[in-house]
């Protein structure tokens, strides 16, 4: 078993908002962290001052991150989100790159609003978590 993604009775459908509850992972597995990851170009420079581009080619980089560990995105169990002046308008971008990836089981997911990032035209940075079995 590689993790599982559990989304208990008695709490609220994550599901559509882009995360679920829960995961567990077995022991014995071997843990894969990734740091923050933006919306860039092999170059370092942001793709687009786009919002909802950022939120694709950042998890873009972060599937290229995980291949260099022979993982894909399947593997993450755990995304750690920030987002630049956070608002209800940017949970679409958001849930619907999620809904794409991972389907009816996305990992689970903390979203944190923050004022700026490492650079003033990065709106966007993920943190992501992977397992190997």
């Amino acid at each position: 078993m590689a993790h599982a993604i559990v989304n208990p009775d008695g709490l609220h459908d994550p599901v559509p908002f882009g995360y679920s509850h829960t995961a567990a992972v077995p022991a014995g597995a071997e843990l894969v962290l990734v740091s923050g990851q933006y919306g860039s170009a092999p170059d370092g420079g942001v793709v687009s001052d786009d919002f909802a581009e950022q939120v694709e080619r950042t998890f873009r980089n972060i599937s290229v991150a995980l291949a260099a560990h022979g993982l894909d995105l399947g593997h993450v169990v755990q995304l750690r989100t920030y987002v630049v002046n956070h608002d209800v308008a940017k949970l679409g971008p958001i849930a619907g790159a999620v809904r794409e990836i991972w389907g009816k089981e996305p990992p689970t997911q903390t979203l944190i609003g923050v004022a700026s990032l490492a650079a003033p035209d990065v709106l966007f940075e993920v943190e992501a978590l992977a397992v190997r079995p």
